[in-house]
């Protein structure tokens, strides 16, 4: 799942349910989710001002829902970033699904 470009890096930190972005060494950003049975909702993607225009959230996300795909799991883009990305990169359609009224209700339960 480690790619390099820009020196990035893309790791899955389950512990924190998020994927973050690293520049030498440094995260630069982060998306972050919670898993529902079979999907794993997103539902927050920030690139630090440091780091911005760089193309990092574009090379986090997509190696984020690549992961997602090679887990067998199905996408729910809550964060608006992801659901633009899912528009541009039709790739990842067929692991997408709708975001819905009870999916976003049982998300706001997990966050509190």
């Amino acid at each position: 799942m480690n790619q390099s470009s820009t020196a990035a890096i893309v790791e899955r930190v389950d512990a924190e349910h998020r994927y973050q972005i690293l520049v030498d060494g440094r995260r630069a950003g982060l998306t972050a989710y919670r898993d529902r049975g079979a999907q794993r909702v997103f539902f927050h993607t920030e690139i630090d001002d440091t780091f911005a225009g760089q193309g990092l959230a574009v090379q986090l996300i997509q190696q984020a829902l690549a992961d997602v795909r090679q887990s067998g799991m199905r996408i729910v883009p809550v964060c608006p970033y992801v659901a633009t990305f899912l528009k541009r990169h039709d790739e990842f359609v067929d692991i997408a699904d709708p975001v819905t009224p009870d999916a976003l209700r049982w998300l706001e339960g997990e966050l509190g």
